[in-house]
Parts: structure tokens; sequence; C-alpha cells
């Protein structure tokens, strides 16, 4: 399972959806199609920025929204290399189907009430269901019950709302790099734990950052709540995919 990736300078030749586009070997196909303007839907990997403050990309693996056929068989764009010749499907019905199916799975799980969410309008998740037109989910509520951990000064974590994509274990670490998050129990009693020791002394600026990189509304800053006015929020204007730019194409947006 990929955590952090990193590239070299050989060039790869491959198509998604038919379009021919060039990679670096050691990419992964998540990362040759943003580089090239092609959105592949994701809640698990991400792209380092200075807003999101990652020095490199992030690919837990964990949520399969990007799922791909690559040469016909199905793998995870955000864990499988880059190789040459590759054929990738990616905006198919079949595959599109699949996603809308995990997110749906994943609003019945927990809770994930939007109007009274904080993240509503900058959610990846709420976006996502909107992408795919999930008016309401097919499947029965799990109505889970789990603790909701105030304890830090400046955070809020809803476990309620957590959907297990490990951005918050990878990627909010102290300067000696110990994790502020981590993972407790296995299967159907997996969780994210905060170090209660550790958030105590968390900074104003990873605050912002573990709020800005969860795809969903677990994290939630304290003392600041509902301050992002409507229309301002994340997916107000643009709906989720269409930030995707080109690199190598004059900055056009696929």
């Amino acid at each position: 399972m990929s955590e952090t990736i990193e590239t070299s300078s050989e060039t790869i030749t491959l198509t998604i959806d038919g379009q021919e586009i060039q990679a670096e070997a050691g990419q992964t196909i998540l990362q040759a199609a943003q580089k090239n303007g092609i959105y592949i839907p994701t809640l698990c990997a991400l792209h380092a920025t200075k807003e999101n403050g990652l020095e490199s990309d992030i690919a837990p693996g964990t949520c399969r929204i990007c799922t791909v056929k690559v040469n016909g068989r199905t793998m995870a764009a955000c864990t499988t290399p880059v190789a040459q010749g590759f054929v990738v499907e990616n905006d198919t019905e079949e595959l599109n189907d699949l996603r809308k199916t995990i997110v749906e799975l994943l609003f019945v799980e927990g809770n994930h009430f939007c109007p009274s969410c904080e993240k509503s309008g900058s959610c990846d998740l709420q976006a996502l269901a909107y992408r795919y037109q999930m008016l309401s989910p097919r499947f029965r509520y799990a109505f889970s019950s789990r603790e909701v951990n105030a304890e830090s000064p400046k955070l809020l974590f809803d476990r309620n709302r957590c959907i297990l994509c490990r951005r918050c274990v990878l990627a909010i670490t102290t300067e000696d790099g110990k994790q502020l998050f981590g993972f407790t129990k296995r299967g159907d009693k997996s969780g994210i734990i905060m170090d209660e020791e550790l958030v105590k002394n968390i900074s104003e600026e990873q605050a912002q950052q573990a709020m800005h990189i969860c795809p969903v509304g677990a994290i939630i800053r304290k003392e600041k709540g509902f301050d992002t006015p409507f229309g301002q929020r994340k997916y107000d204007h643009n709906p989720i995919g269409s930030e995707t730019v080109c690199t190598t194409c004059n900055g056009e947006k696929s």
C-alpha cells in the first residue's frame, strides 16, 4: 500500500479513456492523470500543495473511489504505477456506478447529515454525491454511535463522520515526526484516534491543516465554527473535478 510517492525522469506513454498521455516512471496512474488534466476521483489520495501543507503526495489506497480498469483489470489508480502501453478506462458508466455505490455505502455507514455539518459545501464526499447524482442511498443506515473526542483545545474529532481514509494519520505530524492521529483495532471495529498528549499542543496552523485535508466533516476546528460564508466554500461555484489542470498543456482544465 503506497503512502508517499517518488518519481524518476524516464518517460512512459499510456492512454486514459482513449487519450494518449506522457508520464514519468514511478508515477501512479492518478498522478499521471492529474498532471495531464484528467480527473480521477479520490477520497484518500492527496496531491501535495502549499494549501494543504504536504511536502509530497500521499496515497493510502483506502477508499477505492479511484478504481479504474487497466488492460481490462480493475485497479486502484492511486497505488498502481504507470507502465508503458497501459490502456486505462476511467470515465465509464460501469466505473461511475461503482463509485456511486461506494459513496452511498460511506453515507449509510456514518453520520453524514450535510445540512448540520460545518464542512457542507467544502466536503469531498458531499461533492461526489452531487457528481454521481446520489439523491438518497439505496442501503439501510447503520446509525453508528461512536465517540466524539473534544479533548483537544483546538480540534473536535467526530468519529461518526470518519471514513478511515488515513489522510490525517499520514499528513499531521509533529516536527520530530510523531503522528497526532493513528489507527486502532481491526475489521468493523477499526477507527482513528488522536494522541491525547500531542493534540493538546497542536498549533493553529496544524489544526487548520487537519480540518482542510479531512475529506469529510470528521475533524473540525474549535473556536471558529461555520466561519466560511456561503459563496466562499470549496464547491460553491465549481463542482469537484473542475480544479484539475493539465500542467503540460498551457494550464487548460480537463
